[in-house]
């Protein structure tokens, strides 16, 4: 297999043009297909930039959503109108719909985006104000009071569906590569070249996602997992278990990359 990983490509930050010129080259690459942990681009133009890669590069591409996918819009509604798109495409495959997802006889691939549950760090005593909860209806509804209650929500149903899917990837499969946006361990929340203090780690990182994953992997020593994410722009390592490693992507607005080639 090989496949591209990228992360926070930040479509909306281009122009067309520069967007369809970056899949092009894609489609040069001969890849299998692509691994897209989130931020692609924003509600109103998410359908648009998902319909380059399948119109261009007509390879399989598993994707997960990223908080900046939901800008200008509702979890709920984006939601909706991905999985519509992806029941319509031979290409797009959002991962959360659709499970486990076989790469070869011995590895497999699962995914949900998650969300910063605000479980590490000092969240009560964090001024950070993320657009998150200015452009995403669900959160201006919460307002300061329910900001939190969403955030531990959010976080938990992503942990709840990654262990109900693990279960399944790792009575099979010895690699499992699993796709989220957001670190799910303090030791991968890389910002700015180190790991995030106490004042971003609330809004950089979900715990109940790390607790999932680290005790599935401790209760099956000889699996390998590995993790991809973003989200903080900054690109790190993070072995959290000899058998569950994380990597996190560095990314810059207006400059989407390549983060690896993964075979």
């Amino acid at each position: 297999m090989r496949y591209a990983w990228l992360t926070d490509i930040h479509f909306e930050f281009l122009h067309d043009q520069e967007a369809i010129r970056f899949v092009e080259e894609l489609a040069t690459q001969k890849l299998d297909g692509l691994f897209l942990t989130g931020d692609i681009s924003i509600a109103s133009r998410l359908k648009f930039h998902l319909k380059l890669f399948e119109n261009i590069l007509e390879k399989p591409v598993y994707f997960i959503l990223g908080n900046h996918d939901y800008y200008g819009g509702t979890i709920g509604a984006v939601r909706k109108s991905t999985e519509e798109l992806c029941n319509r495409s031979n290409w797009l495959y959002w991962l959360p719909a659709i499970g486990v997802v076989e790469l070869s006889q011995d590895s497999c691939l699962v995914g949900n985006g998650g969300w910063a549950d605000g479980r590490f760090g000092d969240y009560e005593g964090s001024r950070i104000m993320l657009n998150d909860y200015l452009k995403i209806q669900n959160f201006v509804r919460a307002g300061d009071v329910g900001r939190l209650a969403l955030l531990n929500s959010l976080g938990d149903q992503a942990a709840k569906y990654f262990q109900t899917v693990l279960r399944d990837a790792l009575a099979k499969y010895e690699h499992v590569f699993v796709l989220t946006h957001v670190p799910p361990f303090k030791e991968a929340c890389w910002h700015e070249g180190a790991i995030a203090d106490d004042n971003w780690l609330p809004h950089f990182s979900c715990k109940a996602i790390g607790n999932v994953l680290k005790n599935s992997m401790a209760n099956h020593p000889h699996r390998q997992m590995t993790v991809l994410c973003g989200h903080t722009h900054s690109s790190g390592r993070a072995e959290i278990l000899p058998n569950l490693l994380v990597k996190t992507g560095g990314a810059e607005y207006g400059s989407p990359v390549i983060q690896e080639i993964i075979e």
